[in-house]
């Protein structure tokens, strides 16, 4: 047993004594330590009432309401906009001000500092929105897990990736989760374009690339690059009718299939896999790497973007958030980068390397060259 074992024992043996409790919130010195504990422990407590109290804000369109964007509504306004009665209002206020969605100022209610930041981000919102699929799932996460993984609210979200013939979906099966991974693109596009040149490479394929809203972002930042999009023909379709109607870069091409079938379009120096594996098993998420290395020519390069279980501030995000997010939703988890590592290696690749980037909690990189 090594020092760290030992100390740990030692911890242990403190925390759980309640005469060290009593002791440690009497005395000055350890008392800040001990609120900040019990305040971190009732968080995990009331965690539920807190997304409820979110979804409530987002549902009702209270951060997009004109008085509180600029100086605040009062209680009678709040109560007309939103449909409820005085009391609740209030309650729904107030809570939404405790965690700095809102702010009580005069006796008016404005945007906080984290609902102004959320009021901005439309992916942020679309995915409080969805959750209430995954808390309907979760509402005894026990059963959940005893039961093993089977069809859920979330599941049906992208039920047709999980199908035989994924590419049989029609087009309104594939719109709900289409539409939803469009939206919250936004923040994970911009975090890869912070962190990785494209301005070297001349010809990109994004993988699984849905409607064409990360490949949109990269034609805008590198105009230079030719960019194509892979994904089923129900979803390519929709990319189509985006783009005809200019929500979709204009020079992307798009190219239908499923990359579990058929083999990815060749040519392209830089490859990317974005959010794409997480949401597959072991074996299917090796596939997909393998079709990748496949589809590359000598010296092509496969970038991987997604949450990993990467621990530190972000460890919350994957092992917690992700790793129930995607049992509900009936496939994938977070890695580690080295089990992507040691994926990519099996398909063939050379080099295969996490780079950093500017926030973890939106996703972590891996390059990986052939």
């Amino acid at each position: 047993m090594g020092l760290y074992d030992f100390w740990l024992d030692i911890r242990d043996k403190c925390l759980t004594s309640p005469a060290f409790h009593k002791f440690a919130l009497d005395f000055p010195f350890t008392r800040p330590i001990v609120r900040k504990r019990q305040s971190e422990l009732f968080d995990f407590v009331s965690g539920f009432v807190y997304s409820q109290i979110l979804f409530a804000c987002v549902k009702l369109g209270v951060l997009h309401y004109d008085r509180v964007k600029s100086g605040g509504a009062t209680l009678a306004e709040l109560c007309e906009f939103t449909g409820l009665g005085p009391d609740e209002t209030y309650r729904l206020a107030r809570g939404a001000a405790s965690m700095r969605i809102l702010q009580e100022r005069r006796g008016r209610f404005r945007l906080g500092d984290l609902g102004a930041a959320l009021s901005q981000n439309k992916g942020a919102c679309a995915m409080i929105l969805h959750h209430a699929a995954l808390y309907q799932d979760m509402a005894d996460p026990v059963a959940m897990l005893a039961e093993g993984r089977k069809a859920t609210n979330l599941s049906t979200y992208w039920d047709y990736a999980l199908s035989n013939d994924p590419k049989a979906a029609s087009e309104l099966e594939v719109a709900a989760y289409s539409d939803l991974m469009s939206a919250s693109q936004q923040d994970v596009s911009e975090e890869i374009i912070a962190s990785f040149d494209f301005g070297q490479f001349d010809k990109m394929l994004d993988i699984g690339g849905g409607q064409g809203t990360f490949a949109t972002r990269v034609s805008e930042a590198f105009p230079e690059l030719e960019i194509g999009v892979f994904d089923l023909p129900s979803v390519v379709e929709r990319g189509h009718l985006r783009q005809a109607e200019g929500e979709t870069g204009g020079r992307i091409r798009f190219h239908g299939g499923s990359f579990f079938t058929d083999k990815l379009p060749t040519g392209s120096d830089l490859m990317t896999l974005v959010r794409i594996l997480h949401d597959h098993d072991d074996a299917p998420a090796q596939k997909i790497i393998n079709s990748a290395y496949e589809a590359l020519g000598a010296g092509g390069t496969l970038l991987v973007a997604e949450p990993m279980s990467t621990g530190g501030h972000a460890a919350r995000i994957s092992d917690a958030y992700f790793n129930f997010y995607l049992y509900a939703m009936g496939s994938g988890r977070p890695r580690k980068p080295v089990e992507l590592v040691k994926m990519l290696k099996n398909a063939g690749f050379a080099y295969a390397e996490q780079k950093s980037t500017r926030s973890p909690f939106t996703c972590s990189i891996i390059v990986a060259q052939k």
